[in-house]
């Protein structure tokens, strides 16, 4: 398998035609997997907002105070969440309107340029599949695509990037019914796949380098159509919520 970097030196500016920078940066093959980075997208949809055109309200103040944290920010995150999950050590841990439980949001300010912020894509499934459609129309090559971001975890620490929508490949890869190598039956292993391909992918995109996207060559999928809710977990199975 082969982790091949596309580095675009362009800054990325709402509007932009992302499958045409791919296109025209690296060859693309058929079976190709494309792990494109949150902030691009974000970026092209116009998903920055000036910090200081936000106006707080009186509860962002309330929690700014609080937490130590810009009642701007504060603001920004309480519109892109469904609820607070939990706040402390000057972070907020929310459920995004998207259904994600990270912090702040997912609200970015690195790799932009100063007083913004990115917010994510609102439907990243989309974006993804307007890529995949696009490099399809464009060069004819079947492609899957993953947009993926970079989330802590709650026992682990360090953070690790995690897909936030796909296109063209199933999230998980369920092992239930088949045997492991004492021909026992697996009944519940199931392996995020496409979280694993997110962190593989990070490893040649790392934070600064101009490089957003990446190719995974060599990885034996099935190209179908699928959704990121696979990969989010409903709250009546969650054991920490």
């Amino acid at each position: 398998m082969q982790i091949i970097p596309i580095r675009i030196e362009k800054e990325i500016e709402p509007g932009d035609n992302i499958s045409e920078l791919i296109i025209n940066s690296e060859k693309i093959h058929d079976g190709d997997i494309l792990v494109v980075a949150q902030k691009i997208i974000s970026k092209q949809e116009g998903r920055m907002v000036e910090l200081s055109s936000v106006v707080p309200s009186l509860l962002a103040e309330g929690i700014s105070s609080e937490y130590k944290k810009n009642p701007h920010l504060v603001e920004l995150i309480l519109n892109e969440s469904k609820q607070i999950i939990r706040m402390e050590h000057e972070i907020l841990i929310v459920e995004t309107n998207n259904g994600f439980i990270c912090a702040n949001a997912g609200i970015d300010e690195s790799n932009v340029k100063n007083g913004f912020v990115t917010l994510l894509p609102l439907n990243s499934d989309v974006s993804a599949e307007n890529i995949r459609k696009e490099i399809l129309q464009k060069i004819n090559k079947t492609v899957a695509v993953i947009i993926s971001d970079t989330f802590g975890r709650p026992f682990r620490m360090g953070q690790t990037n995690c897909a936030i929508g796909i296109s063209g490949i199933t999230p998980i890869l369920d092992y239930a019914g088949t045997k492991d190598s004492f021909e026992k039956t697996l009944r519940i292993t199931a392996i995020a796949i496409a979280d694993e391909l997110c962190s593989a992918a990070e490893l040649v995109m790392k934070k600064a380098t101009k490089c957003p996207v990446v190719i995974v060559r060599g990885y034996d999928f099935k190209i179908e159509n699928s959704s990121i809710n696979h990969l989010i977990r409903p709250q009546n199975e969650d054991l920490f919520r």
